[in-house]
């Protein structure tokens, strides 16, 4: 066979692979004429001899009578014998083409005719590969009609592709986490430039190219990123307008790709810092400071806004020698926060030294008040004084006002033994609660994390024995065995007197036995250390209703009922007193506190 260009060699190729196998161009003669076919595999093509245009592949006759060229023999005069006096003439069936062979042939035609292709663009095709441009324009009409043309985009080569053998890249429709993007947006300027005639329309599925008058849609960071992923300065920028626009989580996300692309710029580890504080994220906005100084030791302003979160996280030494470094950048302000911060932090270490916890309770919110109004450790001291104190509600209101950070965070950042510290104080706290199970886990993490550490032992050992206690007397509560019951409540009391939660459970206890007095007397030393505990008060309103107290079962009821607007129970216990009141005061407003203490009989 003659030379064949590598194009022609390689599309010949990559058709049958994409088409299923549909590329054999030389069709079965019938048997007279297989050998003639067979012989036209071999001949040579003349470059001069051009196919007919309306004719399809395998049917040029010229390419086929070119086999007995050249051969020596004269071709002999055949003998036809006269048929019989039974014979009758033969009738042919014409083949007809099929529908899509017809459209094809009436294609070629006009493309041979206007040198247009089917898809509105100008192209020169060489005489030598019509009969494979026909084959491949009669697949394509196949599939339009099985199909439509809205699934066929045009490729740089100018051959067509499916979407759906585009790769990776989403498919039109699809929404992957509830993404409308379509799959335009990301293909290439070739594929995307404008949409394919379908009768002299576009295909809806590219209405977003198709009117230029229309306003592009507007795309989130993910968009802007993939648009400009090459350029980290741009990236920059774009976050900057974010963060000044109040789009913290977005401007994090286009400095992290920024980063991802040149991890060695300390000013977009810096910005990310700026945006992770506004986020209230500090620890890992300090992180960011942190590294973005490992790259530039110098980076004067990295060093102020790392020295301004130290003072927020109450560590006033960092703070002071990392303004030192900001040089002129350091902020006059700041600086002075943390002097007053440190002034107090120390008079909190004496304080804590001598035991004198209502001196610690003064310096922490000072401390606070000073600047320090995200450090956690500061805030673990000033819970453990109101602790000390027998304030357990104003523990759990300042543990809920501190910063709620990452245990693994704080690790990193305050080291082992200040987070042990800060354990050991939410154990406790958590202990207050009655989260039993949190104070247990909470009091061995601290004390792995600083095993010589005395108090940690302790706070494990109590809350060890504190949760058993209680775990037994509810066990024995469920079972109806109320004296036991108490006497495992007891045991837990004894290592912690004044834990709300086992004296108002012992206060049920006593319910149960008809022991009203005693009963009343637990609620009141559990609201005496934490006045908000609803279930401890709620038991002494019944407590008072059993014994026809109703005046004093009025007060803890309206408490409770300003609480809590939608608790049934209260609100029929608080009818109920106040019915039996009225009884015997007549018209007497009860609101006034004349009838607390009232016994009715």
């Amino acid at each position: 066979m003659g030379d064949i260009s590598p194009e022609k060699k390689s599309g010949c190729g990559l058709l049958t692979a994409v088409f299923g196998g549909r590329g054999s161009w030389t069709r079965k003669l019938p048997s007279s004429g297989y050998a003639e076919a067979s012989s036209a595999k071999n001949a040579t093509r003349s470059p001069d001899v051009a196919a007919p245009k309306t004719q399809k592949a395998g049917h040029n006759p010229e390419v086929l009578e070119s086999s007995n060229l050249g051969k020596d023999k004269k071709p002999v005069d055949r003998i036809i014998p006269r048929p019989g006096q039974n014979y009758s003439k033969p009738v042919y069936q014409q083949h007809q083409p099929s529908s899509a062979q017809q459209q094809n042939q009436a294609r070629n035609e006009a493309a041979a005719a206007t040198g247009q292709t089917g898809y509105g663009q100008a192209r020169k095709v060489p005489q030598t590969a019509l009969e494979i441009s026909g084959e491949l324009e009669s697949m394509i009409s196949d599939h339009q009609k099985s199909k439509g043309a809205a699934s066929l985009v045009r490729a740089s080569s100018s051959n067509v592709m499916l979407y759906g053998n585009l790769g990776n890249l989403r498919q039109p429709g699809d929404a992957d986490n509830g993404s409308s993007a379509n799959v335009l947006d990301y293909l290439p300027r070739t594929a995307t430039e404008e949409p394919l005639p379908i009768n002299g329309k576009y295909s809806p599925t590219t209405k977003n190219v198709a009117n230029k008058n229309e306003e592009p849609e507007k795309k989130g960071p993910f968009c802007r990123v993939v648009s400009t992923r090459m350029d980290p300065e741009q990236l920059k920028i774009l976050g900057n307008e974010d963060y000044k626009n109040g789009k913290f989580a977005e401007a994090v996300a286009l400095y992290d790709a920024a980063i991802a692309i040149d991890p060695n710029k300390a000013s977009y580890r810096s910005n990310k810092s700026a945006a992770l504080t506004a986020m209230g994220k500090l620890l890992e906005a300090a992180f960011e400071c942190r590294e973005a100084i490992r790259i530039d030791p110098f980076y004067q302003r990295a060093h102020n806004r790392l020295a301004t979160l130290y003072v927020r996280l109450g560590e006033a030494e960092r703070a002071v020698y990392h303004f030192k470094q900001a040089g002129s950048d350091a902020d006059p302000d700041a600086m002075n926060k943390a002097q007053k911060v440190q002034i107090h932090l120390n008079k909190c270490t004496e304080a804590k030294t001598r035991r004198d916890w209502n001196s610690l309770l003064k310096e922490t919110s000072q401390a606070i008040a000073a600047g320090a109004d995200s450090a956690p450790l500061i805030f673990a001291l000033r819970a453990e004084a109101l602790l000390k104190l027998n304030r357990q509600q104003g523990a759990i209101e300042t543990m809920m006002k501190g910063p709620n950070f990452n245990i693994d965070e704080c690790k990193k950042f305050f080291g082992p033994f200040g987070s042990a510290s800060l354990l050991l104080v939410h154990a406790q706290v958590d202990m207050v609660e009655g989260r039993f199970d949190d104070a247990v886990s909470a009091a061995e993490l601290a004390s792995r994390l600083d095993p010589n550490n005395r108090e940690a032992n302790i706070v494990l050992r109590k809350t060890r024995a504190v949760a058993t206690a209680r775990s037994n007397g509810n066990k024995l509560f469920k079972t109806g065995k109320y004296p036991d019951a108490c006497s495992a409540y007891e045991e837990g009391l004894n290592h912690d007197p004044h834990n709300a939660v086992l004296l108002s459970n012992r206060a049920a206890c006593w319910s149960r036995l008809s022991q009203y007095d005693k009963a009343i007397e637990d609620c009141n030393a559990s609201l005496n250390v934490r006045p908000s505990y609803s279930k401890a008060r709620l038991r002494r309103a019944d407590c008072y209703a059993k014994i026809k107290n109703w005046g004093a079962c009025v007060q803890d009821c309206e408490v409770l009922i300003r609480e809590n607007p939608d608790d049934e129970e209260v609100g029929r216990l608080l009818k109920e007193a106040k019915g039996h009141l009225k009884q015997h005061l007549g018209n007497q407003d009860l609101s006034n506190g004349h009838a607390a203490g009232m016994v009715v009989t």
